[in-house]
């Protein structure tokens, strides 16, 4: 695993983002893991986070396209500090753009944030996690209304490798598969598991404790058999 996954996934714990325990997500499901990229909220913390994206989309797409495209709301900060990180580390000029939920008819009308697309625009878009793909399927048609774009890839920072709405893969494949280009994550749940089984780290609190233990790695496991996606 490359060093920038596991400093990656410490730092989703240490900054209270990846916990550990009971949760009800907003499709019912029972996990015993919720991640909240709301919880970067430090101007260290959202620095990192945009060097994180950066990193993985330079590794997995390159650096041949023109637009960081975010959907609101949580893209909206994402597309922004990923800019600013390409820009950084690689020297590269991007573009940043983001949608409203609703058009503005005054000012700076329309439903984009940002930069205008253009046809011919390549755009990659970043989201906290995909679990549904939904914002996927409320966001691309506004991205194809505006101009002729290609989207030449999705990165998140989390897959939670579960079976998505289709119940047959997960979430990411689902979007891959239904709209035509690639996807990918910073990290994997394989990896987080991988990383942290067993190893103490550093918790908001300050306190340092083992969050993947025997108890909970068995709840995990459990969790997959269930709802893991092959």
């Amino acid at each position: 695993m490359e060093a920038y996954k596991r400093e990656f996934i410490e730092f989703m714990v240490e900054s209270d983002v990846l916990k550990f325990g009971d949760f009800t997500l907003k499709s019912g499901r029972k996990s015993p893991f919720f991640m909240n990229a709301g919880a970067y909220v430090t101007g260290e913390q959202l620095h990192r986070l945009g060097v994180y994206y950066a990193q993985a989309i330079n590794e997995r797409f390159g650096l041949d396209f023109d637009v960081v495209f975010g959907p609101a709301y949580k893209g909206i900060p994402l597309s922004v500090i990923t800019t600013c990180a390409l820009q950084e580390l690689y020297g590269k000029e991007a573009r940043y753009c983001s949608n409203r939920k609703e058009a503005k008819d005054h000012g700076d009308t329309g439903i984009l944030l940002g930069a205008e697309l253009h046809d011919g625009d390549r755009v990659i878009m970043v989201e906290d996690v995909t679990t549904s793909g939904k914002s996927i399927e409320e966001t691309y048609p506004i991205l194809k209304a505006q101009a002729d774009v290609e989207v030449v890839g999705l990165m998140v920072s989390l897959d939670r490798m579960e079976v998505g709405l289709g119940g047959r893969m997960c979430a990411l494949d689902e979007v891959s598969e239904r709209y035509g280009f690639p996807t990918a994550a910073i990290v994997t749940m394989d990896e987080v598991i991988e990383c942290l089984d067993g190893r103490a780290v550093v918790l908001p609190c300050g306190e340092t404790r083992v969050v993947i233990d025997e108890e909970r790695k068995a709840a995990l496991a459990a969790y997959y058999q269930r709802y893991g996606a092959q």
